[in-house]
């Protein structure tokens, strides 16, 4: 018998035995049976994905939790990140209002540069908006956060080189 089928029948017996523990658990968390199905999907996507020896799993409920937890904290920052956006074109002119095409392409990128912040410390996280979007100077920032001008570059040489190893590595 082949690895591969090895795993198929212990990804079905997975699913089989524990999909709807998952179901109902996100449901609780989410409160809606759509969207936890969903993410109950999702979830076991990510499971043949990861391509773990499922035989050797000793807590399957907590594997499976950790997994669809991580799915759920995503699905909430994207949710932010598109109430943001959705908030700052509401306080635009209407001719300036993207169309729905651009619209999900800006919202995808700010997901997109939203996890890759995440990975920073809020204090760089915080630097880097107030450059990158706000438009502030180092100076200027220094002075708002009460730092030096150095630690201002030196959080921003952090922040712009995870976008540097995001971007090419």
């Amino acid at each position: 018998m082949s690895h591969e089928r090895t795993f198929e029948q212990d990804l079905e017996r997975l699913y089989l035995d524990h999909h709807g523990w998952l179901q109902n658990w996100l449901r609780r968390r989410l409160g809606e049976a759509a969207d936890a199905e969903d993410l109950a999907q999702d979830t076991f996507v990510r499971v043949m994905r990861n391509r773990t020896a499922l035989r050797e799993l000793r807590q399957p409920l907590a594997y499976l939790a950790t997994i669809a937890n991580g799915l759920l904290v995503n699905r909430w920052r994207r949710q932010a990140v598109e109430r943001a956006y959705t908030e700052a074109l509401a306080a635009r002119p209407e001719m300036l209002e993207p169309s729905p095409e651009e619209r999900l392409a800006l919202i995808e990128t700010l997901v997109e540069i939203d996890e890759l912040l995440h990975g920073l410390s809020p204090r760089i996280r915080q630097i880097f908006l107030l450059s990158q979007l706000d438009g502030l100077t180092y100076p200027q920032i220094a002075s708002q956060l009460e730092l030096s001008v150095d630690q201002v570059q030196k959080a921003m040489a952090k922040a712009f080189a995870a976008c540097y190893a995001n971007r090419f590595e």
